[in-house]
């Protein structure tokens, strides 16, 4: 069954972190054709263009097989594939005769097909069309819209990109501390650093690896969340240290270590690591806007680098 919150379209934030988590993921465009089959392609391009009203845009080639069919369609969805979904990616980006043969989907509520799996969807009425040089721009209002934790698919530089893949390359430096940045909404999991200040879970313990560490670092939590992208690499020359942040989806539920907490400037206050104070007001400040980069640098300066994705 398609889960669907209708009050969540009235609600700009929900909108807006729906937006600024999955629009540098890989993302599958479906529709109905004339005949009532379905049909879709992999986007080269996504993104939001308005929050009131919600509106999001995907862009079609003009030599796509597909272009007819969405140049004329008066619905769509966009579908952000989750990082265990790479085939479904290729299936949907190579010339195959009925891409969902390979897939499970269902209608949404506004009628587009939902592939199961996804990181998240929307549902869109088409709202309108415009010609651009080679390309069809499609406007769509987004109807209805759901997400979870599980974090996206990227694609850069020609190669699939998965949290997995991004702490494995790391995993071999011996000076590596990981940190969860447990985000729910506009809010971070802090907990007690045992010296009466606030932080977020970390360990320098990476005897099994990175991905390893970071999965129990969210287990020790108590929340049920999804280990997701880099969101800060710093060196920490003081402490002669290499930080690796990931930033994390949490899903609803109490934490057993730990209080999910706005990033206000007496919370700031309680946080006795710099780096880590900075870090959260990246946060706060790009979660108001939805627009979510990675941090290169050391504790003290550095510069943040957007996520650009391409397909």
């Amino acid at each position: 069954m398609i889960e669907f919150d209708p009050s969540g379209l009235s609600n700009p934030r929900a909108l807006r972190n729906a937006f600024g988590s999955f629009m540098t993921g890989v993302t599958v465009v479906t529709a109905h054709d004339a005949a009532g089959e379905p049909l879709g392609f992999t986007a080269n391009s996504f993104t939001s263009v308005s929050l009131d009203p919600p509106l999001v845009l995907v862009c079609l080639a003009n030599t796509s097989s597909n272009f007819e069919t969405f140049a004329n369609t008066s619905k769509f969805a966009v579908n952000i594939l989750s990082e265990a979904q790479i085939e479904v990616s290729n299936t949907f980006a190579r010339p195959v005769e009925d891409r969902f043969a390979a897939v499970d989907w269902q209608a949404g509520p506004h009628g587009s097909p939902i592939l199961e799996g996804v990181s998240a969807w929307f549902d869109c009425a088409t709202h309108k069309t415009v010609e651009a040089g080679d390309h069809l721009i499609l406007i769509g209002e987004v109807k209805a819209f759901h997400q979870n934790i599980a974090p996206g698919l990227g694609y850069a530089r020609g190669a699939y990109v998965t949290p997995a893949a991004e702490a494995e390359a790391l995993s071999k430096r011996s000076d590596t501390v990981v940190s969860a940045l447990i985000a729910r909404d506009d809010t971070i999991l802090l907990q007690d650093d045992g010296h009466g200040h606030l932080t977020i879970p970390n360990t320098d313990n990476l005897s099994k690896g990175v991905n390893v560490a970071l999965e129990q670092l969210i287990r020790d939590s108590g929340v049920n969340a999804e280990p997701g992208f880099i969101y800060s690499v710093f060196q920490d020359e003081a402490r002669k240290q290499h930080h690796i942040s990931f930033l994390c989806q949490a899903d609803k539920g109490t934490p057993e270590n730990g209080v999910f907490t706005q990033i206000t400037p007496s919370t700031l206050m309680d946080v006795a690591d710099p780096a880590i104070c900075t870090m959260l007001e990246r946060f706060a400040a790009e979660s108001r806007m939805g627009n979510f980069g990675v941090y290169y640098g050391n504790e003290v300066h550095g510069h943040v680098k957007p996520l650009i994705v391409g397909s």
